[in-house]
């Protein structure tokens, strides 16, 4: 498939399998395909183990797919030659979940954010060091930051390092991988209207994966729902949580606390029976048949495509 003209990244039937043991193989991510346009929010939802943290290291290189194509600016990233592949590593960057783990306690504040210009840029002593006070600024963090050490700041704190290391090489596209997950509410507010900010003066792209679907909801443009390693429905923002119109995204997004006293969620929820099914074990047909009530013979025997629903709305059920 010839990649889009509009869009910045675009991936096309991507696979990650990982072969355990004997004959075993988990299918982490299952042929999967969305785009992302410069300055647009991808939210990537779905339960713990589906396939979201795998499907953003998958992109940016940390796993090397299995199958499919990705294509960045229009080129395919497979072709890249060795000067390519640094200028993509710039391009595109990553926030990660845990904010202590990914930062070097051995490492001040200073040299974590340099680590990256070092390579990308010839900056002088002293331009560096103005650059890191800069990102420390941009992130909401004061310049005596830049002498102290991981262990000396907090969750949030650390968060916001993260962020700063991450634009420190100039990217367009950053995968934020689950960035307020290991952070307290009260934090988790000022990371996400800090991500925004630093999109609307950079024009950055984002896939934000998460399990907050409140959170996805304010940050998004587009959203997909990933179940089991698969796409099951996509589309803008306001129409997703509007008119969702799998099963499994109903059942989803029903798990959305509603902030009214009158209004009685238990009895609006949808809850769902059994236990997602192994990704080593996936069953036949709809991923999701073993779990939905409406499905029939052929949910079990023949597997549902994404297909649109009406103005660009994909969804992929046998029901609809």
């Amino acid at each position: 498939m010839e990649p889009s003209s509009n869009a910045l990244l675009q991936v096309e039937h991507l696979k990650q399998y990982f072969t355990i043991g004997k004959g075993k193989t988990v299918k982490a991510v299952d042929d999967i395909s969305f785009a992302i346009r410069r300055g647009e929010t991808f939210g990537l939802v779905g339960e713990s183990g589906c396939g979201k943290s795998t499907t953003g290291r998958s992109i940016l290189g940390i796993t090397r797919p299995t199958s499919g194509k990705i294509f960045y600016d229009g080129a395919d990233i497979s072709t890249f030659n060795k000067a390519q592949r640094l200028q993509f590593k710039k391009n595109a960057q990553m926030i990660f979940q845990d904010p202590y783990a990914c930062l070097d306690p051995r490492m001040t504040i200073s040299s974590i954010i340099k680590e990256g210009m070092e390579v990308h840029f010839h900056y002088s002593k002293k331009e560096a060091d103005e650059k890191v006070c800069d990102l420390l600024g941009k992130v909401g963090l004061t310049d005596d930051y830049a002498s102290r050490f991981p262990h000396e700041l907090s969750g949030g704190q650390r968060q916001r390092i993260g962020i700063a290391r991450a634009l420190a090489v100039e990217p367009e596209f950053i995968v934020c991988d689950e960035p307020i997950a290991a952070l307290d509410v009260s934090i988790q507010a000022q990371v996400v209207n800090l991500l925004m900010k630093v999109q609307e003066e950079n024009k950055h792209a984002y896939l934000f994966i998460s399990h907050d679907l409140s959170m996805v909801r304010h940050i998004s443009d587009h959203i997909g729902v990933i179940y089991l390693g698969s796409l099951v429905e996509t589309s803008t923002s306001e129409e997703i949580y509007s008119h969702p119109l799998h099963p499994y995204t109903k059942a989803l997004f029903s798990s959305i606390p509603k902030p009214d006293p009158d209004q009685n969620w238990a009895k609006t929820r949808i809850k769902l029976e059994g236990e997602v099914p192994s990704p080593i074990n996936t069953p036949e047909g709809c991923k999701f048949c073993a779990r939905c009530p409406y499905a029939d013979a052929r949910c079990r025997q023949e597997t549902p495509k994404l297909r649109d629903m009406g103005s660009g709305h994909m969804a992929a059920c046998h029901k609809l």
